[in-house]
């Protein structure tokens, strides 16, 4: 992650999020499948990983746990990104947005198709 992160710096970013891996429905046995192709000798310390952090399961759909994960792992992952986003000056939430600029559009909306 540290590496992403400072190639994202020198592309030009300023802030920075993470969302733990999630594999909902039918993503998980594709990933699997994935794993076996690219990483085979990686694939059961990934998905162990991946399991601690999401309570036994390949997918966590709880709110609040689903994004960010549970455990050692997930904990270990969130202190990386932290300390790396602070050693390279990100900030870990982006730029309050504001809507005062938008003008609606005079006259009726547009048709879709013709």
């Amino acid at each position: 992650m540290p590496a992403i992160l400072e190639k994202a710096k020198e592309a030009g970013a300023t802030f920075a999020g993470y969302t733990f891996l999630r594999l909902p429905h039918g993503v998980g046995p594709l990933f699997e499948a994935w794993l076996s192709r690219v990483a085979p000798g990686r694939k059961k310390k990934v998905l162990s990983q991946l399991r601690v952090s999401r309570g036994g399961e390949l997918n966590d759909s709880r709110f609040g746990s689903r994004m960010r994960g549970e455990g050692p792992y997930a904990a270990l992952t969130k202190a990386t990104f932290l300390a790396a986003c602070k050693r390279l000056g990100l900030k870990t939430r982006g730029p309050v947005l504001s809507n005062d600029s938008f003008v609606r559009p005079k006259g009726p909306q547009l048709e879709l198709f013709d």
